[in-house]
């Protein structure tokens, strides 16, 4: 069904060059969401570039990351035989390392996705999607055969193929799902994004104590004060055992971005203190992550550990 390879199966790991993927297959297979996948992963990604100019892109300065180029009949020169000869010329350049990805679909399965999106097929004009689709396909026949890499996506959601895109051209063994953590307040709304949230209001608080009140949780003061509540441990513990678990199902499930936020009343010190604690336990169980305090981003020229007025 999926990860078909052409003749050698997954490209070679030895591979040398600038890692260079064309990425085609017939209109409705998933190309977008393919190219989509890729850059999530890290490759530079330019959408239907016209051939003449590919190896002007490659002639310029050195590429710093793999580059993917998504290719379908809709380029401004496409047809089957400028792309064979421009694979031929790719694979001659001992600089480049080119593979083309392949997403395959059946004719019936195409034909369902058009008549849901009710898009008009790039190849159709007054005739029905049905003649363009076959058309296509036609088209495509020799390209098809040069793929390094073929996935069939009739039976696959978009989650289904971004990991399986993943597994190809996935860069190192390393986590690729990169994790935001943020602190914020209440008072001035959730942030937007978010996919998971947790309430640290019941949380003893900072505010209350005079020798605190000014700093805020990346003191280590407050920290040690949030930490003190006997809640907390427990708290803490429950809520990193949940995302360990989750990060993993997300990766395979193929997202890209989980952000997770912490909440308290002014978003200074519980919540601050809580994501701080967060953010490098899930660092040192090998996630990729960054971290953001929305509020203490709000103060014109506010200090690392200095909180000013609200009630945290």
């Amino acid at each position: 069904m999926i990860g078909e390879g052409a003749m050698d199966g997954k490209a070679d790991e030895g591979q040398t060059g600038q890692r260079l993927v064309l990425v085609t297959g017939p209109s409705g297979a998933g190309r977008s969401t393919a190219i989509h996948a890729l850059e999530d992963l890290g490759y530079e990604v330019i959408d239907n570039l016209p051939f003449s100019i590919i190896p002007r892109l490659l002639d310029g300065p050195p590429l710093t990351r793999p580059v993917a180029l998504g290719i379908d009949v809709r380029n401004r020169d496409f047809s089957a035989t400028a792309l064979i000869e421009l694979i031929d010329r790719l694979t001659r350049l001992p600089e480049v390392a080119p593979e083309v990805l392949y997403l395959d679909c059946r004719p019936e399965e195409l034909l369902r996705r058009y008549g849901e999106t009710r898009r008009r097929h790039p190849l159709t004009g007054a005739e029905t999607p049905t003649e363009g689709i076959a058309r296509e396909l036609d088209l495509l026949i020799p390209i098809r055969a040069r793929a390094d890499i073929l996935i069939d996506t009739s039976d696959l959601t978009p989650h289904d193929l971004k990991a399986e895109i993943g597994r190809w051209f996935g860069q190192g063994d390393s986590p690729r799902l990169g994790v935001s953590v943020h602190s914020f307040s209440y008072k001035r709304g959730v942030p937007r994004g978010l996919d998971l949230m947790f309430d640290c209001r019941f949380l003893r608080n900072p505010h209350w104590d005079e020798r605190l009140r000014a700093l805020d949780g990346r003191a280590p003061e407050v920290a040690a004060f949030v930490e003190a509540d006997p809640r907390f441990a427990e708290f803490f513990d429950r809520v990193r055992g949940l995302l360990l678990m989750q990060l993993p199902a997300h990766l395979e499930e193929g997202k890209s971005h989980l952000a997770i936020g912490f909440g308290c009343t002014g978003g200074q010190h519980r919540s601050v203190a809580v994501a701080e604690k967060m953010t490098k336990a899930l660092a040192d169980a090998g996630w990729q992550v960054s971290k953001r305090h929305r509020e203490l981003e709000r103060r014109a020229g506010g200090t690392p550990g200095t909180a000013q007025g609200d009630k945290a």
